[in-house]
């Protein structure tokens, strides 16, 4: 795979034509970075599939609504990281059993969370809007950072907007993509990358961050070790993490379309969402089913594996990942991937804000 800006139709390049003139320039302007992301100006592709799936298959729309199991899920991780963060609150910060409990244990139940609070602000826990976004705000306790107040506008704008430039905050930045465009730059990406999904939606939004009066209370209560370790947890989630590597893998091309005798009505040149159908799935709300899951948003994630079965002759054909590890591995060490491989649209979408919520529910 090329990382040129054009690829095969539907995908065009953006020309910057240079005059000439035999007037002296009085002084040199600085270069831009070479925009190297894959613009796009056809639709995104999930609209088409999703009419053409429920064409064949009208069926799949009773697979909407919320999914119980989500409560109480989320109250035993919750409770699973309080507790874990109370048996560490005398051990040293800077210890092997305290790190590598933050890591395999913590890292993975706040990414567990993480994805909690991905479906919850789909609505897919309760069928009331209000009883979401209060739960939502359970599931954030032990994360130590309160975002999920936020996350739900710019991750639904996400998905109504998808790759449109300066309103898809999952969409890396030019200068982002220029400094890291590296192997030591992507390591520092994938080693920090939630901090980048922190910040970037600052710069676009007004994020609601709230008092946390949890992280004082585990503060108060167990110790600064203990408030410490969630943090850890958090910032560990969101590293060099199996779990972690679905921020990458969903989104960032890995290659180009191959689909022969698939269903949808025309292929796709440059895939914009690759799903994965491997066993960490069952840690991340199966968060790997991404195309089914951009398809169908409405459908919570104990039936997605449904919706593929059920449309198998639209989504097997797809690329695909098969192992997260690998994800992260190829996307730090192969130069023909990296951050300049997402697909972009310089215009078309909207912010949540400017969306009705029946529109946003739709």
């Amino acid at each position: 795979m090329s990382t040129t800006t054009a690829v095969e139709t539907g995908v065009k390049p953006t020309f910057r034509p240079t005059l000439l003139s035999t007037e002296p320039k009085e002084q040199e302007q600085p270069q831009l970075p070479e925009d190297k992301f894959f613009w796009t100006y056809t639709e995104e592709p999930h609209k088409t599939r999703r009419q053409a799936v429920i064409k064949a298959h009208r069926e799949v729309l009773q697979l909407c609504g919320p999914e119980p199991l989500t409560i109480p899920l989320v109250a035993f991780v919750v409770c699973l990281q309080t507790a874990t963060a109370y048996l560490l609150r005398d051990t040293s910060i800077v210890s092997w059993p305290f790190f590598l409990t933050a890591y395999f244990i913590g890292a993975t139940a706040n990414q567990n969370l993480f994805l909690a609070i991905h479906e919850i602000s789909h609505n897919l826990a309760f069928k009331d809007a209000w009883k979401n976004r209060f739960f939502a705000i359970s599931a954030n306790l032990p994360i130590g950072v309160p975002y999920s107040a936020g996350f739900r506008q710019y991750h639904l704008t996400h998905h109504k907007s998808l790759g449109v430039d300066g309103v898809d905050t999952d969409l890396p930045t030019a200068f982002e993509a220029a400094f890291l465009d590296s192997i030591l730059g992507k390591a520092f990406f994938c080693t920090f990358q939630l901090l980048f999904y922190a910040i970037r939606p600052m710069m676009i939004y007004k994020i609601p961050f709230t008092y946390v009066v949890f992280d004082i209370i585990i503060l108060k209560t167990m110790g600064g070790k203990s408030l410490m370790y969630l943090l850890l947890s958090s910032l560990l989630a969101g590293s060099l993490h199996p779990c972690a590597a679905h921020f990458i893998s969903e989104h960032y091309v890995f290659a180009k379309s191959t689909v022969k005798g698939g269903k949808m009505p025309k292929d796709v040149p440059v895939p914009e969402t690759f799903s994965y159908y491997g066993p960490l799935n069952v840690l991340t709300y199966n968060v790997g089913y991404h195309n089914e899951h951009h398809d169908f948003p409405a459908i919570p994630w104990t039936r997605l594996p449904k919706v593929y079965e059920l449309a198998k002759e639209f989504y097997e054909p797809l690329p695909c990942h098969k192992s997260w590890p690998l994800v992260l591995w190829q996307f730090i060490v192969d130069q023909e991937v990296g951050m300049w491989c997402r697909v972009k649209r310089a215009e078309g979408g909207r912010k949540v804000g400017q969306w009705s919520e029946a529109e946003v529910q739709n």
